[in-house]
């Protein structure tokens, strides 16, 4: 069979009551974890997390069943046929949709702009409807336009930030007013602008990945 080793998905979402419970074991979250990073074979996970093959072998075919890894290759080892897997994304995040009503953005009409609360519920909608429009791109095998812009502002005082949102939300709103074109056929994109202070930088030689 063809060989294919790297995600699909530098980000993939988990997105459904399955998928949430299998990130929701720790067993199965080191797994992941190691198989984003390297794909492997249940007897090669077992060594690289200590652990037993029974063991990881049942974990990973729930995590295979949840859509979060897939065979990557077979490969003939000791007169057998070893399953080579592989992490579905290198990263990855829950789809807000999976929380119904509980979702962050749910509901979403207004708020304020200065409240930490009303960043987490766009940012929240914003995750929810990317995750649906790259489904549905999927499907249709088309190119989803997407364009992220991210940067750091240095600002003295907290007091500096009101002049600097006012500025930006000035500019914005030149730009979008140059760029709209109200003609029927126009296509709506949404842009969301967000500042919130930068967290301190991890330190050298750190990793996530539990092994």
């Amino acid at each position: 069979m063809e060989t294919n080793l790297a995600p699909e998905l530098d980000v993939a979402l988990v997105a459904d009551d399955d998928g949430l419970t299998a990130i929701g074991n720790p067993v199965r979250r080191r797994i992941l974890a190691a198989l984003a990073r390297t794909p492997d074979s249940a007897s090669g996970l077992a060594e690289r997390l200590n652990d037993t093959r029974q063991r990881v072998n049942y974990h990973v075919r729930g995590l295979e069943r949840a859509g979060l890894i897939e065979l990557a290759e077979e490969r003939p080892r000791r007169g057998l046929t070893e399953r080579v897997y592989r992490a579905v994304g290198r990263g990855f995040a829950v789809d807000p949709a999976v929380l119904g009503s509980l979702d962050a953005g749910e509901g979403l009409v207004g708020g304020d702009r200065w409240a930490a609360g009303y960043a987490i519920a766009l940012a929240s909608r914003a995750t929810r409807e990317i995750a649906s429009l790259r489904r549905r791109a999927g499907r249709e095998r088309k190119r989803l336009a997407v364009a992220s812009l991210d940067t750091t502002v240095r600002l003295r005082t907290p007091n500096a930030m009101e002049g600097f949102v006012g500025d930006l939300a000035r500019a914005v709103a030149e730009v979008v007013a140059r760029h709209d074109d109200a003609a029927p056929a126009a296509r709506p994109f949404r842009l969301v602008c967000c500042a919130h202070p930068a967290p301190d930088p991890a330190p050298v030689g750190s990793d996530n990945l539990e092994e």
